[in-house]
């Protein structure tokens, strides 16, 4: 079903494409069809801010622009997606960090355990000159970034045990998004993990596939893991943004002025998608709590400790690493 529908998808935008003229200029009279995948649900924060985003643009157009969104993998994994935005089958998503890493090499830092400290460390980072040094490799593939989104400070959940030190993690078996530090972190706590897809992770839970999952709050809550997972280990071990990227196929068929309300409501929408992040995840983890889930808050040092071994794996392969690292760390 999903490839009948990025097919269908492919046709749809090739016919669009024709039909709005696509030579980058346009006309008064022209109209643009946007179509945006992405991975969660539709009560997840990331699709409420896009539905926001996408009236924002049709207002702010007078109607020219329609942007049709494609939630909880529909038209296929993360990594499918991003191949269709690559080729220009697909106009945008919403990238998560694993799979921009495949593209821009020092993004791949991002994924470091306990690199930020807090929300606001992660914003210095990300709104600066070191945010656009993560995004070199992107233009080559194709590809361009209007903003960055969220998705947040991770946590652990499992069905097995509260985790309260590192060796809580031993033997049990993660799912974890395509990201190789990802699953180096958990290799380094002695637990097992593997990628699999977001939108069939529910079920894996619930039928024992995986003890455990790793997500910020507002994916855990809305995805209703409490249902399928006893405990919360609130430890924000890690950061990964989830950005707006288009294919350049489409970026440069559009009009100045289109590709302009575009920027500014994606740089608008994804301030808000952050801050709608921060603002819920009490109620959030009051709500996981009500509904039966425990919630335990160990002490970050043993896990930080256990972890080092992932930054000199790292700093070993990539040259650059150790720098780019302290620089990240000195704007705590």
């Amino acid at each position: 079903m999903k490839k009948l529908i990025a097919l269908l998808l492919t046709l749809v935008m090739a016919f669009a494409l024709c039909a709005c003229g696509g030579n980058g200029s346009g006309s008064a009279s022209d109209t643009y069809t946007i179509n945006i995948g992405h991975s969660d649900t539709t009560q997840n924060l990331i699709h409420i801010s896009l539905e926001n985003f996408a009236k924002a643009v049709n207002e702010k157009t007078n109607g020219k622009v329609t942007i049709v969104i494609h939630p909880a993998e529909e038209l296929g994994s993360n990594k499918e997606m991003i191949e269709m935005v690559k080729m220009g089958n697909l106009d945008a998503m919403m990238l998560p960090s694993g799979q921009q890493a495949d593209f821009c090499p020092k993004f791949k830092a991002l994924s470091l355990p306990f690199l930020f400290s807090d929300y606001d460390h992660v914003y210095k980072v990300l709104d600066g000159e070191i945010g656009q040094e993560l995004l070199d490799g992107l233009e080559a593939n194709n590809l361009i970034q209007l903003a960055y989104w969220e998705n947040g400070l991770r946590q652990f959940t499992n069905s097995k045990r509260a985790i309260e030190k590192p060796e809580d993690l031993q033997g049990l078996k993660f799912r974890t998004p395509e990201d190789q530090l990802t699953m180096a972190i958990f290799a380094a706590y002695g637990a097992s993990a593997s990628p699999f897809a977001f939108s069939e992770l529910y079920l894996a839970l619930q039928q024992g596939t995986f003890d455990g999952q790793e997500n910020p709050v507002s994916n855990i809550y809305a995805n209703n893991f409490q249902d399928v997972q006893k405990y919360l280990t609130m430890v924000n071990y890690q950061y990964q943004p989830k950005d707006m990227i288009f294919s350049l196929t489409t970026w440069n068929k559009l009009p100045a002025d289109i590709q302009n309300v575009l920027l500014e409501c994606a740089k608008e929408y994804g301030a808000e998608h952050r801050k709608a992040i921060r603002d819920n995840e009490a109620t959030y983890l009051a709500e996981l709590e009500a509904a039966g889930m425990e919630v335990g808050y160990p002490d970050t040092q043993p896990f930080i400790d256990q972890a080092q071994s992932v930054y000199e794996d790292f700093y070993a392969q990539n040259d650059w690493a150790q720098d780019l690292v302290a620089r990240i760390t000195a704007l705590k």
